[in-house]
Order: C-alpha cells, then sequence, then structure tokens
C-alpha cells in the first residue's frame, strides 16, 4: 500500500480466505484491505493515538437513511450523550479531494447536523468547523485534539 500523510502505527494485516484484510480496531474484527480502507485505519489510529479520541465514541461505516436509501458516514465521533460531533470521509489515496467528496459529507450532515467535517486521501485532509449560527464554516489547520472539541 501506499504511504500516506498520517502517523504510521502498528498494522495488523492478514491474509484470510485468500483476501488481504486489516484489522479495525473499531469494529473489532478484519476488513478486506482496499485503499479507501488503508486511510480510514490510519486515520482512526491518528485520531485514538495521536489526538486522544476515545474509541468508545467512534463508530466506522455508520448506516444513515434517506427515504428508503441507506447510506454509510465512513467514520462518526460521538460526545458522551451519544450525539454526533464530527464526520469524517475517506477516499483512497489516488482519489481527488473534490466538490463530489465534500457534497457528500455534507448530504451526511445534513441529517447528523454535526460540529466538524473531515474529509481525507491520507495524502491531503481538509477539517472543517461549522458555524451554524452565522450560516459559516472554517478550515483548520489541524485536526482538533479530543479535549479541545
Amino acid at each position: 500500500m501506499i504511504e500516506l500523510n498520517l502517523p504510521p502505527y502498528n498494522i495488523n494485516i492478514k491474509n484470510i480466505d485468500g483476501q488481504r484484510k486489516i484489522f479495525d480496531v473499531l469494529r473489532r474484527k478484519f476488513i478486506v484491505l482496499t485503499p479507501e480502507e488503508w486511510v480510514r485505519q490510519h486515520f482512526v489510529h491518528l485520531l485514538i493515538d495521536h489526538k486522544h479520541y476515545p474509541t468508545s465514541l467512534l463508530a466506522n461505516e455508520v448506516a444513515l437513511q434517506i427515504g428508503d436509501k441507506v447510506i454509510r458516514a465512513d467514520s462518526v465521533l460521538y460526545d458522551t450523550q451519544l450525539r454526533p460531533r464530527m464526520i469524517l470521509e475517506y477516499k483512497a489515496p489516488h482519489i481527488k479531494l473534490s466538490q463530489k467528496v465534500f457534497d457528500q459529507i455534507a448530504v451526511y450532515n445534513l441529517l447528523l447536523h454535526v460540529d466538524y467535517l473531515v474529509v481525507s486521501n491520507g495524502i491531503d485532509s481538509y477539517i472543517c468547523k461549522m458555524d451554524y449560527e452565522n450560516q459559516a464554516y472554517k478550515f483548520l489547520k489541524d485536526i482538533p485534539n479530543y479535549e479541545e472539541l
């Protein structure tokens, strides 16, 4: 897999049933290793190991329903009352973070109404703090530590 602009961690990869799989600490199981999953696992470990986000408040592949359609947010951070606080959307490293990606996470936010939106392809990452009162948002230079949320 490609080297990312994210901190390394002790990666657990196994060949299971002829497929390379990576251990997902949040789902507590091995997941097929795709380029997007490579980014997700690195980013989740950044949040946990470097930004001190509690694993108990993070979830991967969160199902959301819009009418009859079920969509999935890549990762969601909750507060201690289990209210969504942050949506994270990952793309494979070769995928450009275009307006389409930002539109996708904006749709998720119509349902969850979170304080922070994050998109990353492991090479580039964008962190946005929402300001609903002024109907605005602010891009941040770095993802905040959990204590700063």
